[in-house]
């Protein structure tokens, strides 16, 4: 399998569909995709029955699933980097098996609170597997359809965003919580085998003077980042984008029962036409990105979810709020497209997973603390002025971008940052 160094500059490349690796990582999250979204609503509508929905009992569900990304996903990429990606990845997967499996047995036994396990367990796991596969997707896509492959990972996230939660309620309602969590061991331990397909990993020689040199490789990933300009910015635009997107989505349901004035149950229509044109925004974002700068696909992502977010919060109409959520959804897909291809563009193979695991703690850090804020803000403030401060937010964000919309990816990127 060649390398991305070694892919040449031809006028003509393989088609993204026929790549193997690409066919086996699509195939191998599908079965990830259904084993969470069982595991998600299995265990949110089972811990809301047993607890006779205690918000507390229920928010440690998030807190499960977020935290290990704070304490792990430096470590996480940082052991990506130096282990081989292939293994790691069916490592993950097999070892998320067990554990679920594990838990089962607890489960069963009378030991309900063990479910906590099953998301924490698995959101470990997932920052080792996840920096791995970006290693694989720079090791094995041409540049010229990194882009392309990332849109294309977004529209099956956003397939899953629609399908998920009737999904995971009906695993829920018709099998119940044992055997929806026995459906998540068998998916992963599929998402292993399955993953046997992927090319052999390359064996590289590691000097032995950076072996066991732990805190040496972590620092390298900082280094890293702050030494590229378009990495420092694109630091900076999550740490904006996640303030944003946290308190949009914490305070959600009251733009659904203040603004709108329907029903609570009206926010599973809101987010359907979200992940439906979020669908629709990938798969023409996988059509034409060629075209386009990841750093401009990111500024104009933002500028779009700063428009909407201000009208969202301004509207008391049922159709023009659902319109603003349709175009934010198209929009979005440019976003997250935007993120990937930027840290696979400018990150050596090398480094890649380190860099990864600088970066995304600072969307999700941000995200949980303006989530935390929000029920503060609310008290506060008006939601027109909290969706107008989200909004001022999106704009500074995609403003970030201006300085680098002309830097281009160099040819011959830095495995490490010069000292």
């Amino acid at each position: 399998m060649k390398t991305l160094s070694a892919v040449p500059n031809a006028s003509k490349s393989p088609s993204l569909l026929s790549n193997r690796f690409i066919q086996t990582i699509i195939f191998s999250n599908v079965l990830l995709q259904i084993g969470i979204w069982v595991r998600n609503f299995a265990i949110l509508l089972y811990v809301a029955e047993k607890t006779n929905r205690d918000p507390y009992a229920i928010s440690l569900i998030s807190l499960a699933e977020f935290a290990p990304i704070f304490v792990f996903s430096f470590i996480g990429g940082t052991f990506a980097d130096r282990w081989r990606p292939k293994r790691t990845m069916i490592w993950c997967d097999l070892l998320s098996a067990v554990s679920v499996f594990a838990v089962l047995l607890t489960i069963h036994f009378g030991s309900w609170h063990s479910v906590y396990f099953v998301t924490f367990i698995s959101a470990i796991l997932s920052q080792f597997s996840q920096p791995s596969g970006m290693r694989l997707f720079k090791q094995h896509v041409p540049e010229e359809q990194l882009q392309q492959g990332m849109a294309l990972f977004q529209s099956l996230m956003a397939i899953f965003m629609v399908l998920g939660p009737m999904l995971g309620t009906f695993a829920y309602s018709n099998l119940g919580l044992e055997y929806s969590i026995a459906v998540m061991g068998v998916v992963f331990l599929l998402s292993a085998l399955v993953l046997f397909r992927l090319p052999k990993d390359k064996v590289e020689p590691r000097a032995a003077d950076t072996k066991g040199q732990f805190r040496k490789e972590l620092s390298e990933g900082f280094r890293y980042v702050w030494q590229s300009p378009v990495l420092r910015m694109l630091g900076a635009a999550f740490i904006i984008a996640g303030l944003a997107v946290g308190v949009a989505q914490a305070l959600s349901l009251f733009i659904v029962t203040e603004r709108l004035g329907k029903p609570e149950d009206f926010l599973q229509y809101m987010l359907i036409v979200n992940g439906a044109a979020m669908l629709i925004g990938g798969g023409v974002i996988a059509a034409f990105s060629k075209r386009v700068p990841p750093q401009a696909l990111l500024g104009f992502g933002m500028l779009v979810s700063a428009l909407c977010t201000v009208v969202i919060g301004l509207s008391t109409s049922v159709s023009i709020t659902l319109i603003a959520q349709f175009v934010n959804g198209l929009a979005f897909p440019s976003i997250q497209i935007g993120i990937s291809t930027m840290i696979l563009k400018w990150s050596h193979e090398s480094i890649v997973g380190r860099v990864n695991g600088v970066l995304m703690p600072m969307f999700t850090g941000m995200m949980v603390i303006s989530m935390s804020l929000a029920g503060t803000l609310k008290h506060a403030y008006p939601l027109v002025t909290i969706y107008g401060g989200a909004g001022v937010l999106f704009l500074l964000g995609a403003l970030l971008m201006i300085p680098i919309l002309k830097q281009r990816a160099p040819e011959n990127l830095q495995a490490v940052p010069q000292q």
